[in-house]
This record gives structure tokens, sequence and C-alpha cells, in this order.
């Protein structure tokens, strides 16, 4: 009898142990994540380099653009060859001058974003409360050619159940009310200022609007009830177009590769400071997930793309284009899911925006990921508003992800102003994001049915209405169902 040659024999023992190796559990590969993420993460790392190296990240400046490079480099440096950028023009706004006297005193104030490149505006201020529509009711005539002033958030003492509106979106109001200039003051104490868009489209706005601090404004408030104020708002402002780029960082899915999961967070910042909590530890930490799955090996069996979104600040002007790109090709039927970090962190739990099939999918990821490290407190929320960029994949049906985060409140005081700052931000809570976002992801990607489908319009419509979002899209002119 002829005996079975060396090399056979050889191939035999191999692919008897490749039979018998046992397929990895996903309990199995998250201790694995949790494993490598714990002792390697560079989310903190990379951000503090960036914040230390770049500064602010606006959209269309220098800084912007060297952000977008650093970031394009470092998925290069993590191991991807699938990395592009995703060029897109438009009009960008950048802050000049300003210079604010309320009764004939210097106010320190901050523009908003999107005001005129020049204004020179001197008149009567009246207060608007909180700046809702029903704030104006039957005042047109007192508001007309006034300043408005009113608070960004909702006044202690307001009635119950009032639902609050974006800084663009009450300044919209204003607009229609006849409002010549528009004071907004900050909620924050400590003398914040605070910067923002004050447009619902991205495009300049007919009214100069400023912010003031809270300390200022509730003294303003107190002098309106027993006099006359007089205000003048001089500001100066650059409007032009410019050229930013979405960062994309490919992982092609094993075995549904033409099915997609994003997972994106905004790159850019404001310019007051250098952004590490609005959006440096969102952004960063989606690189440091994208890190993690390629040093873990992970090959889920949907592709995967990681995202810096730029412009977000400005407009939601990076995923606004790439959803008008992916709707223009047909491939937004494509994207499943898309999960937004934006000024998330240390998750407890998940947000599951959508029309959810299987309600115990997350739970059943969020027991897996609690069994691992109790700091996860496996809570669901499906919750879904507005200003950040799922926002335009939501409008089309397109169910969102993100996180519930447990994060100090203090550093959300920081928000658009000039102390948001790198010295903000807690490396163990950026290490969480990474260790419990990577998990998340990759059992979403990894699903053998995904547990939320893609909604129709009309399905859509009705999910909008049934989250409160119908006024504001009115309002920012993204409404896209009957008017």
């Amino acid at each position: 009898m002829k005996r079975p040659s060396l090399n056979l024999f050889v191939l035999l023992i191999i692919l008897s142990l490749a039979a018998c190796k046992k397929t990895e559990t996903r309990p199995e590969i998250f201790a694995r994540i949790n494993a490598e993420v714990t002792q390697n993460a560079k989310g903190y790392a990379t951000l503090g380099e960036a914040t230390s190296t770049i500064g602010h990240r606006l959209t269309g400046s220098e800084n912007g653009h060297k952000a977008e490079e650093y970031t394009y480099n470092k998925f290069k440096e993590y191991g991807f060859d699938d990395v592009a950028f995703q060029e897109f023009e438009v009009t960008s706004w950048s802050r000049g001058t300003i210079k604010v006297e309320i009764d004939g005193d210097s106010v320190p104030a901050v523009t908003l974003a999107h005001s005129p490149v020049s204004a020179d505006v001197s008149a009567e201020v009246i207060d608007l409360g909180n700046g809702l529509e029903k704030d104006y009711e039957g005042k047109d005539a007192l508001v007309k050619d006034k300043i408005a002033f009113i608070y960004i958030g909702i006044l202690e003492g307001s009635e119950k159940g009032l639902h609050n509106l974006h800084r663009s979106e009450k300044t919209a109001i204003a607009i229609k009310h006849g409002a010549k200039g528009l004071i907004i003051f900050n909620q924050v104490d400590g003398g914040v200022l605070l910067t923002g868009t004050a447009s619902v489209t991205g495009e300049l706005i007919p009214i100069p609007a400023v912010c003031i601090s809270k300390e200022k404004g509730m003294a303003l408030k107190e002098k309106l009830k027993t006099k006359k104020i007089q205000a003048r708002i001089n500001m100066t402002n650059v409007s032009g177009p410019i050229k930013a780029r979405n960062v994309i960082a490919t992982l092609k899915g094993s075995s549904l590769p033409d099915e997609k999961i994003l997972i994106g967070g905004h790159l850019d910042s404001w310019d007051l400071a250098t952004g590490a909590i609005d959006n440096g530890i969102g952004s960063f930490s989606v690189l440091d997930i994208a890190r993690a799955f390629k040093a873990n090996k992970l090959q889920p069996k949907r592709t995967i793309q990681f995202v810096m979104f730029m412009g977000e600040e400005e407009g939601l002007l990076g995923s606004r284009y790439m959803v008008q790109q992916a709707t223009k090709d047909g491939s937004i039927n494509n994207i499943k899911y898309m999960m937004n970090l934006d000024m998330s962190g240390n998750p407890i739990g998940i947000n599951a925006g959508g029309k959810l099939n299987d309600t115990t999918f997350f739970k059943t990821v969020g027991l897996e990921i609690n069994k691992i490290d109790t700091i996860f407190k496996n809570k669901l929320d499906k919750k879904s508003g507005l200003h950040s960029d799922h926002q335009p994949f939501m409008l089309e049906g397109v169910p969102i992800l993100g996180v519930i985060s447990n994060l100090d409140r203090s550093i959300y005081g920081c928000y658009h102003s000039d102390c948001d700052d790198f010295k903000l931000v807690n490396e163990q809570h950026m290490k969480n994001t990474a260790r419990f976002g990577t998990m998340i992801l990759f059992a979403v990607a990894d699903a053998d049915k995904l547990p939320a489908d893609k909604m129709d319009s009309e399905t859509t419509r009705q999910f909008m209405i049934d989250n409160n979002l119908k006024e504001p899209l009115i309002i920012g002119k993204d409404w896209k169902w009957e008017k």
C-alpha cells in the first residue's frame, strides 16, 4: 500500500485543526476589543497633539485643511488602504470686528455666524423672553425695526412644556417679525460668550446677531422692566467660497460589502478655541475606533465607513453634501445605519433612532458590554434631535445611532466658546468611548439581521412629527413634506 506523502499528511493536519477551530463569539470579540483598547487607546493623545499643533479647526481655514490632512494620515498610519477626501465647495463665513453698546456702555459680545459682512444698527431693545413664536404674538408693531433681546434657553419661571429651539431658529423667528438686530444672552455663568451659526440655511442672515454673557443679559432684563434702552451693534465679517473635505476611511465588509454602516463625527470647530469638546472628543474617538478595528483585525459582514465631517458648525455642510451625492447616485440605499458622535463620551447606553424591528438587539448588545464593564449601564433611548451630522441621513430615512453620554456637565459650559480647551478632556472617558463604541459598531456591522430598516418617506415624516421635529424643520426649511 502506498503511503501518503509528507506534504499531504501536513495538509490533512492543517485542515483538521482548521475544522476544529472554534468560531469566536461576540462576547469573546468584545473582550478582545476591551483588552486592546484599554492598553493601546490613542484618541486622547491624538486630540492633544492636534489641539497643540493645529489649534481650532474652522472649515475652509488653513487650520481646517491641516486637520483634514492630519486625520487622513492617521487613517493611513492605522492601516487603512482605502482613505479618500470628499471635497465640496461652499460659501463659508468668518468673523471680523465687533462692537456692542447697550444703554451707552460698551458690552463684551461675540458675533453669531452668518451675520452680515457689514452692519451698523442702532435701535431700541425689546425683551422677547425665550424668543419662541409665542413670545412675539401680538407684538409685530412693537418688534419691527427694533433689536430683539432673547434668552438662548428657556427662562426659569416659563410655562411648563415649552420646547426650546436652536439659536438659528430663534433668529429666523426674529427676522420674520421684523427685528432689525438680535441680542441673545447665554445661559452659562462666568461671563462666557458663545458663538455658533444664527442661520437656518447656512446663508447670510439680513440682520446682525450677537451673544452677550448671562450676567449682562440678566442685568439688561432688569433694566428693561423700568426704562427704554437703546443699543448699537457695529460689525464686519467675511463671507466667500471655500473648499473643504470630508475624510473617509473604508473597511470592506466580508459577506455583505454593498451594505454600509457609517460612523462619523464633525472634525471642524469654531475659531474661538481649539474645539476639544466640540467636537474633538467625538471625532477623535471615531478615529480611535477605526484604529481599534484594524488593530483587532475585525472584519464584520458589512462595510464600515469612518467619516470626519467638515462644515457641521456652519450648517451641516459636509454631511449634507455626502447625502446629496449619495441620493443622486442611488447609494443612499446602501447606507443601512449612521452612527454619530458629537460631544459624546463615557457611554452608559445606546440611543437608537428609527423604527426598530428588533427591540431586543441593542439591549442584548448592551448586556454583553455591561458584563465586561459595569460602567456601561445598558440604558436604551430612542430619541432623535437635529443640528448634527446625523440629520441629513435621518431625513432620508436612515436609522440613526448614538451613545448616551455620562460626562461632567460643566464642560458643556464652554460649548462654542473661548474656553473649549484640551484641559477639559478626560482621558478615561475617551478610552471608554473607544472601547464601547467599537463594540457597538461591530455588533451592528456584523449582525445577521439589522435591528431597523430604512424608513420610507411617509414613515420618516411621521417619525419627525413623533419626535417634535416638524416645527424646527419647517423653520430651517428642511421639512420636505407638505408645507
